[in-house]
């Protein structure tokens, strides 16, 4: 793979970012292979992405990033320089449902995710062989209802000792403490059915059969202390009828789920999506 830097920039908008950051690129004899803007006229604020072959400009991320800092703090950036030779590193926690888990498994594997997976988390132990045969440590951390606070502590404990970047919440099917939460602002990315709130619980597909939806689908989104109502990275849905039976419903979510949840991990490990209060500027 070709070596890049990626420069992103959130700042408030006004007349001549792209013309003072291109300058300061080519005046540096970079070559910029991939460039997006978004102007936000609500919000008043700017939005860029650029992806500079690291070859071409002859500096270090360490040596770009102290050159650029006189723009970002001119134009009072957001702003962050990743070298995509440091590769993300990613825990995925999961339960008893095996199929958002086994696809990002085979897309890892097959070079679609430009990540480390450095463990895997659960609550329950069934995954573990499936763990083992990718050769990927498995850490069971049981959940007990009564008190999950020490549970919540050994995830978190256990997500600093492997220097986790990135958490997936790939149908992990406990709600995570405000304070886990924050810690990891933005950094969290979890999958759900796009029925919340209105069929929360158990059997979701079942309820929405029942009450015969005609769409159903799944919401890729960052984890906020409020449940389920983090900024949205991605979504899609399946159009379904009354022929459909429960089965169907469930089978057909589960492909929507599996497929929102890859395209939104792999929009944020290419720093794709910014966020940008609730809502999200994804330049994919």
């Amino acid at each position: 793979m070709s070596h890049y830097y990626r420069l992103v920039v959130s700042c408030p908008d006004q007349v001549g970012i792209v013309a003072r950051v291109s300058s300061f690129i080519a005046q540096h004899g970079g070559s910029i292979t991939e460039a997006s803007q978004h102007s936000d006229l609500q919000t008043g604020r700017f939005f860029m992405r650029y992806e500079i072959l690291a070859d071409s400009i002859g500096m270090s991320a360490v040596e770009l990033e102290q050159a650029f800092a006189p723009i970002a703090n001119a134009f009072s950036m957001q702003w962050a320089l990743v070298d995509t030779q440091k590769r993300r590193r990613v825990v995925i926690m999961v339960s008893k449902e095996s199929h958002c888990l086994v696809d990002l498994l085979y897309r890892w594997q097959a070079g679609e995710l430009d990540c480390d997976i450095v463990g895997i988390i659960s609550n329950h132990p069934d995954m573990r062989a499936l763990s083992e045969w990718y050769g990927i440590d498995y850490h069971h951390i049981a959940v007990d209802p009564s008190d999950k606070q020490p549970a919540f502590d050994a995830v978190q404990r256990q997500v600093e000792t492997l220097e986790a970047d990135c958490i997936v919440l790939a149908r992990y099917m406990q709600i995570l403490p405000p304070a886990l939460c924050s810690h990891y602002a933005g950094q969290i990315i979890n999958i759900h059915h796009s029925f919340l709130p209105s069929f929360a619980g158990a059997k979701p597909y079942h309820q929405a059969f029942e009450r015969g939806v005609k769409l159903i689908g799944a919401t890729c989104h960052y984890v906020t202390e409020e449940l389920d109502a983090g900024p949205i990275i991605e979504q899609d849905i399946h159009r379904v009828s009354h022929c459909h039976t429960p089965t169907d419903l469930v089978r057909f979510g589960r492909d929507v789920e599996k497929s929102v949840l890859a395209r939104g991990l792999r929009w944020h490990l290419e720093d794709r999506v910014l966020i940008d209060g609730n809502k999200t500027v994804v330049f994919n």
